[in-house]
Order: C-alpha cells, then sequence, then structure tokens
C-alpha cells in the first residue's frame, strides 16, 4: 500500500461520513415532528418501546441521535425513565439497519439482477436524482427528499472508495498482525469502544469495519470483539449529552451505557464459554459486510431479549448509580416556569422537534398571559392586592419566557430549516411578542384599577355592567386563540373575527353611553379617563390575540397571509 491508497482511503472515509450525516439530515428533516410523535407516544408496555425505539432509529439512522432525545425528553418531563428503557434497547436494534445497508458493497455475482442490488450500480442514478430534486424542487419537501438521495449516493460512493484503497492492505504482514491481536477479546472491544467514542457514531465505526473486510484478511475472531466494543463506545454520546441534565436524564444516559456493558459481558461470556467446549470453525474464517451486519443485529437483539424482562433492574441500577440530590433539584424550575425545560438544548440538531417543544412552550406563555388578563378583569369586580401581586407576578413570568423563546429560536435558526420548519419558525417568533403584549397591557390595567382603588373612585353601576360584558368578550376573544394555538379549525378563527367586530361596536357604545353619563353628571372626568385607558387596554388585548391567530393561520401549509412578513387578520 502507497501513500497514494492512504490519501484515497482517507479520502473515502471524508465521503462516507458527510454521506451519512447527509443522509441523517435529510431523514430528519424529512420526518419532521413525527420524531416526537413516536418517541413520546405514552405506553407502559415495555416491548411497544423497543418497537417504538427501533421505528425511529430506522427513520433517522442514528441510535446515538435517538438516544440523545431519549434524555432530552426525560430531562423535560416529557418522558418517564421507565418508558426510556424500551425505546434505547429498540434503537440499538433499529441502527443495524445501516450495517445491512453496507454490506450491499459485498455483493458480488455476474448475475444482471443480483448486480443492480450492488450500491456502485445505482448510487450514481440516485445521486443524479437527488441533485436533480435539489436544484430544481420547488418545494422543501423534495429537497429533502434529494438531500437523502444525495447523501445516500455520496455514502456508498465513500463506502467502495475505502474498500477498494484498502485490499492491498492484505499483502502487509503489519496489517494482518495487527488484526490477529483484535482476536482478543478485551483488545478488541477496546478498539471497537474507542474508534466508536471518538466518530461518535456506531453505524459509521461498523461501517468503516465493513469497508476494511474488503481486504479479505480480517477473520470473525478479530469482528466479534470489536462490534461488541463498538456497541459500547456508541453510549459516549449520551453520556456527554447528559452533563449538565437532571438526575433522571442522567439516569437515562446511564441506561444505555449498562444495557450494552451488560449486554455484551453476557454475549461475551456466553460465546466464548461455548467456543470454549466446541470451537466455532468460522472464528477463522474471513469477515464479509453482510457477515459483520448478521454479528451486530444479532447481538443487539438477543441483547434486547436477554435484558428486557430485567427493564426495571435497569432502572434501579441507573437510580443507585445517579443518585437524587440532596434537597430540591438545581435543575428543578418553578411551576409556572417548568413548560421552559420543554426547550432542551438536545433537540436543536432535530429542528422539526426542536420547534414542536419551542411551540408547546409558547402555547405555556400564551396560557399565562390569558391567565394575567383574566385576573386584570377580575379586579373590576373584586380588588384586592393578591391579586395586583399575581397579575405583576405573570406579566414577569411572560416576559422571561419571551426571552428564553428568542433565545431558543436564535439557535434553531442557525440551522438548515425545511420550508415547513420555517414557516413554524415564523409562526413562534411572531406569536411571542404578540402575547407578552398581552400580559403587558393586563398589567397595564391593572395599575389603572389600583389607581383608582387608591383615590377611592368607582365606576358606576351601569358601566360596571358595560364593562363586565365587553371584558367578557375580550376574555372569550383571549380562549379562542387559545384553542387555536393547539387545534386551528377553521370554524374558531371565524367565530374570532365576528367576536373582534362586534367588540369594536361595543367599545363605541360603551364609550358613547359614558359620554352621556358625564354630560349628566353620573361620572366624573378623570374616572371617564380611567375607563378610556381600561377600554384600551383590553382591546389592544384582543387585537393581539388576534394577531397570535392570524400568525397560526399563516403557519398552516396552503394559507396565505396579507403580508408575511407581518401577518394580520383583516
Amino acid at each position: 500500500m502507497n501513500l497514494f491508497n492512504l490519501f484515497t482511503m482517507v479520502g473515502g472515509l471524508a465521503f462516507f461520513l458527510y454521506g451519512m450525516h447527509l443522509l441523517g439530515e435529510g431523514l430528519s428533516k424529512l420526518s419532521g415532528g413525527k420524531m416526537e410523535a413516536i418517541l413520546t407516544r405514552m405506553t407502559s408496555h415495555p416491548l411497544k418501546g423497543v418497537v417504538l425505539g427501533a421505528g425511529a432509529t430506522a427513520i433517522i439512522q442514528s441510535s446515538s441521535a435517538t438516544t440523545v432525545m431519549v434524555v432530552g425528553f426525560v430531562n423535560s418531563g416529557i418522558m418517564q425513565l421507565r418508558q426510556a428503557v424500551g425505546i434505547i434497547m429498540g434503537a440499538n436494534i433499529g441502527t443495524t439497519i445501516t450495517s445491512w445497508f453496507l454490506s450491499l458493497t459485498g455483493i458480488e455475482s455476474d448475475n444482471f439482477f443480483i448486480m443492480l442490488l450492488k450500491p456502485t450500480s445505482f448510487s450514481p442514478i440516485l445521486a443524479i436524482v437527488g441533485v436533480f430534486l435539489l436544484m430544481f424542487g420547488k418545494s422543501g419537501q423534495k429537497k429533502d427528499v434529494g438531500g437523502i438521495l444525495l447523501g445516500f449516493s455520496i455514502l456508498m460512493f465513500g463506502m467502495d472508495t475505502m474498500s477498494s484503497a484498502m485490499k492491498p492492505l492484505k499483502d502487509v504482514p503489519q496489517f494482518t498482525n495487527l488484526f490477529v491481536a483484535f482476536s482478543n477479546p478485551l483488545m478488541g472491544m477496546i478498539a471497537g469502544t474507542l474508534l466508536t467514542a471518538v466518530i461518535q457514531s456506531s453505524s459509521a465505526s461498523v461501517g468503516i469495519l465493513q469497508a476494511l473486510c474488503a481486504t479479505g484478511a480480517i477473520p470473525y475472531s478479530a469482528v466479534l470483539p470489536i462490534i461488541m466494543g463498538q456497541n459500547i463506545g456508541t453510549c459516549i454520546t449520551a453520556l456527554i449529552s447528559s452533563v449538565g441534565a437532571n438526575v433522571n436524564a442522567k439516569r437515562a444516559a446511564f441506561i444505555h451505557l449498562y444495557f450494552n456493558v451488560i449486554g455484551t459481558a453476557v454475549f461475551m461470556f456466553g460465546f466464548y464459554a461455548v467456543n470454549f467446549f466446541a470451537p466455532f470453525s468460522f472464528l477463522e474464517q474471513a469477515a464479509t459486510p453482510a457477515g459483520i451486519a448478521l454479528v451486530h443485529s444479532c447481538f443487539n437483539i438477543l441483547a434486547t431479549v436477554v435484558l428486557l424482562p430485567f427493564s426495571n433492574r435497569l432502572v434501579e441500577l441507573a437510580r443507585a448509580s445517579v443518585p437524587e440530590r440532596d434537597g430540591a433539584d438545581s435543575h428543578a424550575l418553578p411551576a409556572r416556569m417548568a413548560a421552559l425545560s420543554n426547550m432542551d438544548r438536545r433537540f436543536l440538531d432535530n429542528p422539526s422537534l426542536a420547534l414542536s417543544q419551542c411551540r408547546k412552550t409558547a402555547g405555556a406563555m400564551l396560557t399565562l398571559a390569558g391567565e394575567a388578563a383574566g385576573e386584570s378583569l377580575g379586579l373590576l369586580s373584586q380588588f384586592s392586592e393578591k391579586s395586583v401581586c399575581d397579575v405583576s407576578d405573570l406579566e414577569g413570568f411572560v416576559n422571561q419566557y419571551e426571552e428564553k423563546i428568542g433565545d431558543y429560536i436564535l439557535q434553531i435558526s442557525r440551522n438548515a430549516l425545511s420550508e415547513a420548519d420555517s414557516r413554524e419558525l415564523s409562526l413562534i417568533q411572531h406569536s411571542v411578542g404578540h402575547i407578552e403584549r398581552i400580559a403587558n397591557y393586563a398589567l397595564e390595567i391593572t395599575k389603572s384599577v389600583h389607581k383608582m382603588n387608591k383615590k377611592e373612585l368607582a365606576f358606576s353601576q351601569e358601566a360596571k355592567e358595560e364593562l363586565d360584558s365587553y371584558g367578557g368578550l375580550v376574555l372569550t376573544q383571549v380562549k379562542h386563540t387559545m384553542d387555536y394555538w393547539d387545534h386551528p379549525i377553521p370554524i374558531t378563527a371565524n367565530d374570532a373575527r365576528q367576536l373582534e367586530n362586534e367588540r369594536r361596536r361595543m367599545e363605541k357604545r360603551v364609550l358613547k353611553n359614558h359620554r352621556k353619563r358625564v354630560k349628566k353628571g353620573k361620572c366624573s372626568v378623570t374616572v371617564g379617563f380611567l375607563l378610556s385607558d381600561i377600554l384600551s387596554g383590553l382591546g389592544k388585548i384582543s387585537e393581539h390575540s388576534l394577531q397570535v391567530m392570524d400568525a397560526v393561520q399563516y403557519a398552516i401549509p396552503g394559507q396565505i397571509s396579507p403580508d408575511p412578513e407581518m401577518p394580520h387578520l383583516p
């Protein structure tokens, strides 16, 4: 093997890793928010969790990404620790699909139809289609499909390049002697663990091993312990991800580690114990890409079958390894702020998922703003200093939400976003400012009522009744917006428009009646100014609620807003 072969091998590795990244990114974009639906579906049955975990990992082609998301879900309180066990096990099974795809590079046959299965036969066609979709595709979905096809083609090209460059190594004694050393189970496991820990992808490290097998000089006796070590090495990503997370998130990462360590120990002990009494003849045979894929799959399936009945024991072991802190969890948030934990930094690698969690948080912010509006209106009928403080606190919480959501959106926007994700980001970005204004005007109303109470002023009975009706209409508007945020159905939007028209008519009527009362001496001018301020504040709350609703409507595919930069209702 000369220097040029080495350059070719390194170049092939670069293409391989980039293709895997591009493929995973495209699959993640195309799956969109479906990942959350798959992974957070509530189930008390661990076996169903295994199926969900395997399915999710098969979609995004990365057990590390799935496990990191699970750590994020547990950290956010979306998923219970016991639910995470089955999904983590399933992720290890789902990741083996990649090795089966890569094993196609080892196909050797003169049969035309069999050769069509070889990646070098169809990858160029996929690459051409992928480039065409990326360059000329109108929709974001077509571009995502193009990215997937191109990523797969680059991945297979890199794999084939690596395999071709490594073939001369079969004549290099130092290379064959190196893998004889890896036949020692402990050495092989350490090598596999270190390789996977460095590149943080068991799929990629297994692919590199499959490419090395093109030399025909690596026996199964060396391959087996390396694959075992690769399964342990992939745990490093989740462990790094759990740094700074809460106790349960750390435990989820340890469950992933224990599953692979215990599974490897049981598999290795059982395999070599049987081999001691009845030696396996295949161990001295040259490993093939398909053989590696088979070993990889058999280990993960058998480990799951053996350890799934003991899933509760894994949870207990993780709890013993990461005990509760003294006192409250330093990561715990006040109840009003708990929704902020939805925006976990671990989701940022999956923009669709991150945006989905961000929207949930913005929904919680909207609920707090609506609560502030309700409390401020309640002060008109029954004043209390506690309610004044409550509104002030709620407005403070909403401001914190706006700041945190803004920071999170900024981080999401640094990723390449699909068309749907861009709409979702625009929705959240546009809405949080209007939601903050709802809480702000609620506080302004509260200040006006507080001023009246200090000056011992009061509205006439007629004015109170009109304000109650007007305020009730505005709160109904806010309720419509909150409902529309979670379930954007046209009938709710139509009701909101009718309510807005009714509110404007009522506002004119209340002001007109007030002027009449001032002329008759039933109300003072000072009270009139305060009434005007309160009416204005309630009107602004209604208008900002409608702005939020219009932003939601704009984010729905197929909907057109009058002004995409600043959507508004007519």
